[in-house]
């Protein structure tokens, strides 16, 4: 679209805003719901994590339906931003309100070299409290485009900081299929060792288990 040259109005139209102007409104009202402005649960150098809620529905749409989130932690079902909604009300809220833990959303706080801006929902990361565990379990996701940048283990090892010194959880482990070679190096990286080769329930499918040294 091509856009024509106006003379300055005497009363500003708040319709149509300098495309800078607008760029930093974007960045504003999504920092409203993640970084700086949001309360967050935890800040790393470059990623603030937050409490997900029923606004996060699209990018948790985005997210659960990549090829590498359905290939290394499962289908969760989720088909339309209804269903995310649904999935963030009974699994991280539920989490918050049971456990005082839950999946965050990891969220850049600076721009990054794509353009995106800051407060940008990149990924989900937090603990894990589920069936078959008697620990709870560090856990971790992150759209694909973000994918061997850092984000995952800077995310997750400041969630383990976290439970340690907030939440006063020393005994946390991690579970992964056995052909996830990504997710176990980050596990690695953050300090967990593989200790054994378990299933959260009879005939379910392998998994490796991790845990704090």
């Amino acid at each position: 679209m091509k856009l024509r040259p106006c003379s300055p109005p005497s009363i500003p139209d708040r319709n149509h805003r300098p495309p800078n102007e607008m760029v930093r409104a974007r960045s504003l009202a999504i920092q409203r719901r993640c970084g700086e402005i949001a309360m967050s649960i935890i800040q790393t150098a470059r990623v603030s994590l937050r409490e997900l809620d029923l606004g996060d529905a699209e990018f948790i749409l985005e997210l659960l339906n990549e090829p590498g989130f359905i290939r290394n932690i499962g289908d969760k079902g989720v088909r339309t931003a209804a269903d995310a909604r649904n999935y963030i009300l009974q699994g991280p809220m539920d989490s918050y309100a049971r456990n005082g833990f839950g999946l965050y959303a990891a969220c850049l706080r600076h721009g990054a070299l794509d353009g995106s801006p800051a407060g940008t929902p990149i990924g989900i990361c937090g603990l894990v409290k589920r069936e078959g565990l008697n620990e709870p379990d560090v856990g971790f996701a992150f759209l694909s485009r973000y994918w061997s940048k850092g984000y995952a283990a800077e995310s997750a090892a400041a969630v383990l900081a976290h439970a340690r010194e907030a939440l006063n959880l020393l005994r946390i482990v991690a579970i992964t299929s056995p052909d996830n070679a990504q997710s176990i190096a980050v596990l690695e990286k953050i300090g967990l060792k593989f200790e054994r080769t378990i299933r959260l329930v009879d005939h379910s499918p392998e998994l490796k288990l991790f845990r704090l040294p």
